[in-house]
């Protein structure tokens, strides 16, 4: 008998997957300040200027500089701030963001491991429900510091996370269909003749205009907006609790950039023998990262009705039809 549910022809050990369990902490929080200097040195030469240049050869031990800054700073909670929610917000926002990248898929099973956390057969459900609890880390943060900054920021993510998770969720509504599976193991494996960005290609761009959003990043930073709000949801926060929010900030980057490798890049498909592909998928993620620190250093803010009109009257609108022209040539074809 086999359960509707549950794939039950594969099951590693729990040792393997206990090591999988350490290897994506410690590879993520070694990427993290990686991404940091990466992105202060690409924003340098696009504004033509040097960036971090002075702790350590060509600037490099400029992280290691600020996480010894951020942890050793003083500890401050605003008088207004609800004790125990407060610090509990951004440690929710870095948890929800590394369970989500173990179901990014980095390779087959290659001799009885998975080059994957887990492979569950609701897989791109397990994403979008973490990314949910991810949201309440942003609104409890805001909430939570009593400051009327911080409030309006948590409100502002409230309603651009709801607005665009909608349009993403579409647009890879299109890639599962052509899959048949919301595994994201099966859908790469779906896609060894063709990758999806060719017949899914709106689905792609929809994918990442809602991805820049998902992730506050550029042009659609608007829950922090220091110009407007100070810091947003982050304004009361200081220290190690703000850095949580900045490293969430690049976890998301990262997740956002393995799914969309995962849905239109073919994941670990490329050219090559097999045990190149972990190192292909390394390479189409940080592609994506690279284009998440071009748009930064490009595109200025929009306005607010800007971001929501954007979401509402054209992705949604897209996202729909794309939805439905692709039922209709699965159905045909």
């Amino acid at each position: 008998m086999t359960l509707p549910f549950a794939d039950t022809n594969f099951a590693e050990a729990t040792w393997i997957l206990v090591v999988k369990s350490i290897v994506i902490f410690a590879v993520i929080f070694a990427i993290v300040p990686v991404l940091t200097v990466v992105e202060r040195k690409v924003l340098g030469r696009f504004q033509a200027r040097y960036g971090p240049n002075r702790v350590g050869p060509y600037g490099l031990m400029q992280p290691l500089a600020d996480a010894v800054k951020l942890v050793t700073k003083e500890h401050y909670r605003p008088r207004n701030a609800i004790p125990i929610l407060w610090p509990i917000a951004p440690a929710l926002v870095v948890f929800t963001g590394v369970a989500t990248l173990a179901i990014l898929p980095f390779g087959d099973v290659k001799d009885g491991v998975g080059f994957y956390g887990i492979d569950v057969p609701i897989g791109i459900l397990y994403f979008f429900a973490f990314g949910s609890i991810a949201f309440y880390g942003l609104l409890l943060g805001g909430w939570a510091s009593g400051s009327k900054y911080s409030f309006l920021g948590a409100m502002r993510a409230a309603a651009q996370l709801i607005s665009y998770e909608i349009s993403m969720g579409l647009a890879l509504l299109g890639a599962i269909m052509m899959a048949g599976s919301l595994s994201l193991v099966s859908i790469v494996e779906a896609q060894h003749q063709v990758w999806y960005i060719l017949p899914q290609f709106v689905g792609f761009l929809i994918f990442m205009v809602a991805g820049f959003a998902e992730t506050n990043r550029a042009p659609f930073d608007l829950p922090e907006a220091d110009a407007e709000l100070v810091a947003g949801y982050g304004t009361e926060y200081g220290g190690m609790r703000y850095g949580s929010y900045a490293m969430a900030e690049y976890i998301e980057m990262f997740v956002i950039s393995g799914v969309a490798v995962t849905f239109f890049l073919g994941g670990w498909h490329g050219p090559g023998p097999g045990w190149l592909d972990p190192i292909w998928v390394i390479v189409k993620i940080f592609a994506f990262l690279f284009l998440f620190m071009w748009i930064r250093a490009t595109l200025p803010r929009v306005r607010y009705d800007q971001l929501m009109s954007l979401g509402w009257k054209v992705l949604l609108p897209l996202a729909t039809l794309n939805v439905l022209v692709t039922a209709v040539l699965v159905t045909v074809t």
